[in-house]
């Protein structure tokens, strides 16, 4: 696994910590291997950073870019005890065919001090779209639970603008538009309009292609939250990517233990209800989830993958000072073993519900 150093003035470090929710970046030095940067740190995430152990931003500062990438996020994973899943869900989203953030385990240390393993994520922004060579165009990310493709709040009050629980992570605020006509034309248009015209302004197959992946993994806050929309310049269309995804495959955000059968086959949210309510969206979305739950989510794929990337994780679970107590060898392999009952059952239930949707 790969060393991460970082350091930082004690004092700054000192002043992060007396200001959790301070999101300016703070100057470090981040070393990796033979090689240094100077950066800008700072944390990362909304109820995370009450936990122990941070999880941080790391914005290239000098070089700009380093292996095409400006920013990166590390995820501390504290509530995930597998401290696996958002890997194993966003590496399951790429197999499926859908834009995601690619990731590796590392081993961080800030000032000599180990603070245990981290996952290294990509950050979904314009630097992504340049390593995978696809167009640029705006990137919007759903950063609360407003962003649910509604006219009105999770709280049933009609919201003040319809970008509401959207922040624009690159583009200009001019490109916010063509979200506020997405969910415009989600809420007023009839059958015969919001058919004939959603798809010159969203990618249905592969919001349906999204859509399995959230309800296989069962992601509760999927479907309202922790997504990224990319407006395709080329096509002028939307897609949909994920993000922050540790309270999936049998466990929410908090580490706590789901029925395999909770999120339901067709998830929620305003627009997956009005895209299943005509005949040959539905049908496209059965045979997608369908051949998704054959040949993908299933227990004869999964397992060498979560076996791959258990066993790369065992050996350094002692060098984290936050799952020394917590998570022993034991813990961990029934953590696994959790995992896999959990595919099993998932896949067996959504296979029932096929015919209803």
């Amino acid at each position: 696994m790969q060393k991460y150093e970082l350091f930082i003035n004690p004092k700054i470090l000192n002043q992060l910590d007396k200001d959790i929710w301070m999101d300016t970046y703070l100057p470090a030095v981040l070393k990796i291997g033979g090689s240094q940067y100077t950066v800008g740190l700072s944390y990362r995430g909304n109820v995370i950073r009450k936990d122990k152990k941070k999880s941080y931003t790391i914005i290239f500062q000098k070089p700009f870019t380093v292996n095409g990438a400006h920013e990166i996020h590390l995820n501390a994973e504290f509530k995930d005890v597998s401290l696996s899943r958002n890997k194993l869900s966003l590496d399951f989203f790429d197999r499926i065919g859908v834009i995601s953030p690619h990731s590796k385990h590392i081993l961080l240390y800030i000032n000599g001090f180990c603070k245990g393993i981290y996952l290294e994520l990509e950050s979904f922004d314009q630097f992504l779209l340049q390593k995978r060579k696809l167009p640029l165009g705006p990137i919007i990310y759903a950063t609360n639970y407003h962003a649910n493709f509604s006219l009105l709040t999770p709280e049933k009050e009609l919201k003040t603008s319809l970008d509401d629980g959207y922040t624009l992570k690159y583009g200009d605020q001019t490109d916010l538009s063509s979200l506020e006509a997405l969910i415009s034309m989600t809420n007023t248009l009839s059958n015969t309009e919001f058919e004939k015209q959603i798809t010159q302004v969203l990618d249905v197959n592969q919001y349906l292609t999204w859509l399995a992946g959230v309800v296989c993994t069962q992601n509760f806050d999927g479907f309202i939250h922790n997504y990224a929309l990319y407006q395709n310049r080329e096509t002028g269309v939307f897609e949909i990517t994920p993000w922050d995804y540790d309270g999936t495959w049998g466990r929410d955000l908090h580490g706590q233990p789901l029925d395999h059968d909770f999120v339901p086959i067709t998830g929620y949210n305003t627009l997956t209800g009005r895209l299943l309510h005509f005949a040959n969206f539905k049908k496209n979305y059965r045979d997608i989830l369908s051949s998704i739950l054959e040949n993908e989510f299933t227990v004869e794929t999964q397992t060498p993958i979560i076996e791959e990337l258990f066993q790369n994780l065992v050996p350094n679970l002692p060098l984290d000072p936050f799952i020394k107590g917590r998570v022993s060898e034991k813990t961990f392999s029934l953590e696994k073993e959790f995992i896999i009952n959990f595919i099993q059952k998932r896949n067996t239930y959504l296979r029932q519900q096929l015919s209803q949707i």
